[in-house]
């Protein structure tokens, strides 16, 4: 036991039976007050999300009630097997192709969207299709088109890349319409999971130009790709979680995430936003988080009944391990990894997972979103019934971020997830010719119904004002829509 576990230990008990303690430990002293160290990032706290549990049913942060009998399925997913049979895919996580300030491109009059898609019934079946339709045809009857899969089999074997051969998976991450006018994609590159071969996960931010072709005056084809290249999985583990800490223990609890790559650009500089968990210098997991008071808001107060409910829950493990991040590395102008930030985000001891980061600046600030899964969470009183998207406010793209609606919560829904109208990670889209924002998001689990497919949601609106926000009564959209033109 380090002298950091011993001073954890001897304070849990002086909290708990109210006597005093005082250690030398990295902080240079602990007390029954606990101690307080941000690293320097900014907080999803225990305080906030247990207030967030009282504006559940408000309707500024509700998404929108849908009618199930008029969802369809996004009919052009689908997919030949090896045996020739025709199989409707299920499509969730999806991403607008976007210019770098965040907004909806066009591509020769086309507007473009990359999503995970997949055969129902093999889990496993997940890779990235191209959709696209023409610009204002905003119907999901037959407006959108599926290009097919932007990779091959064997583009992973065609790179010179020390992680891409090993590339069992293609998970989300967004899209980019270049100055020169070229598709540059970034996505996740997810390996095997095989403890007999010490092969963990292991989840890769990976970047590839797409290039695409107008077939006639109707269709849009993908050429294939190049300049397919990893980028980062976490370096040494000091500031993110690398796959090798995750697991170094063989604690599979542990979910390790390192994924979603979101593009941004700021003064000349490009950056890549991402999901992870926070490294050994900042905030690792362990029961030594459990007395950082940075993690749980302000009251002492609080602190101290939060902790000791902690202590007896049958969450303080999970909450141990709880170390979700919102990670960010600055790239170099061809597209390769160029040093380490200190994450944006932290979630320590309340969750391990804060997805799919969305970042965009509008009116001089920065707004940053995350899907999050209250069945991942530590809170008595979220559930797994609650689905979230949190958002978060800055000056500067280094922060500090500031949460919107006092607590984060920016939309929330608890449906059963057998519910065909179960939605899941919310994206939301900067409009050039309205003060609106477009939110889309998937609809319905995979492999749950026989004729109901993972489809595109109706989108909807959303009103956002410096560090406010509220959903547009009667603001809902046709499924899958990424732009709003004010009509």
């Amino acid at each position: 036991m380090n002298v950091r576990q011993f001073a954890a230990v001897s304070l849990s008990a002086a909290i708990l039976f109210g006597g005093s303690f005082t250690s030398a430990s990295a902080k240079g002293g602990a007390d029954e007050k606990g101690y307080k160290e941000t690293y320097g990032t900014s907080q999803i706290t225990r305080q906030d999300m247990k207030d967030m549990i009282n504006q559940h049913g408000d309707d500024k942060f509700t998404v929108p009630s849908f009618d199930a009998s008029t969802i369809k399925n996004v009919e052009s997913a689908t997919k030949t097997d090896e045996n020739g049979n025709k199989i409707k895919m299920d499509v969730w996580d999806t991403w607008p192709l976007q210019n770098a300030d965040g907004t909806v491109a066009e591509y020769k009059g086309y507007q473009i969207v990359f999503g995970l898609a997949g055969d129902p019934k093999n889990p496993n079946d997940t890779f990235i299709y191209m959709f696209y339709k023409k610009a204002g045809n905003d119907s999901i009857d037959a407006a959108w088109k599926n290009a097919g899969r932007v990779f091959d089999d064997e583009d992973k074997n065609k790179a010179d890349d020390k992680y891409l051969p090993g590339q069992l998976e293609e998970w989300s991450g967004s899209a980019l319409f270049t100055d020169d006018g070229e598709i540059r994609l970034f996505y996740t590159n997810r390996g095997d999971f095989d403890e007999s071969k010490e092969l963990f996960g292991r989840q890769t931010l990976t970047t590839a130009q797409v290039n695409v072709s107008e077939k006639g005056d109707k269709d849009l084809q993908v050429d294939g790709i190049e300049d397919h290249k990893s980028i980062f999985n976490g370096g040494d583990g000091k500031t993110y979680e690398n796959v090798e800490k995750a697991f170094e223990d063989r604690n599979f609890n542990n979910n390790h995430t390192f994924r979603d790559p979101h593009y941004i650009e700021d003064k000349g500089h490009k950056y890549l936003v991402f999901e992870a968990n926070t490294g050994t210098e900042y905030g690792y997991s362990g029961e030594d988080n459990l007395y950082n008071r940075a993690y749980y808001g302000k009251s002492m107060k609080f602190f101290r009944d939060e902790l000791k409910n902690l202590q007896n829950s049958p969450k303080k493990e999970t909450a141990e391990l709880a170390n979700g991040a919102m990670g960010i590395i600055e790239i170099n102008d061809d597209y390769t990894f160029k040093k380490e930030k200190k994450p944006l985000l932290v979630s320590n001891t309340v969750t391990d997972e804060i997805e799919r980061p969305n970042i965009f600046k509008k009116d001089g600030k920065f707004y940053l979103f995350t899907s999050a899964r209250g069945s991942k969470m530590t809170i008595d009183g979220i559930d797994d019934e609650d689905i979230y998207m949190l958002g978060y406010v800055s000056n500067s793209l280094d922060g500090p971020f500031k949460p919107m609606n006092k607590t984060g919560i920016v939309l929330h829904q608890d449906l059963d997830p057998n519910d065909i109208t179960w939605t899941y990670a919310h994206y939301v889209i900067p409009q050039e010719e309205s003060d609106k924002f477009v939110v889309t998001s998937y609809m319905t689990n995979r492999g749950y119904f026989a004729d109901h497919k993972s489809t595109f949601a109706p989108s909807f609106l959303l009103d956002i004002k410096n560090k406010k926000s509220s959903v547009v009564k009667d603001g809902t959209l046709e499924q899958g829509q990424i732009t709003y033109d004010g009509q």
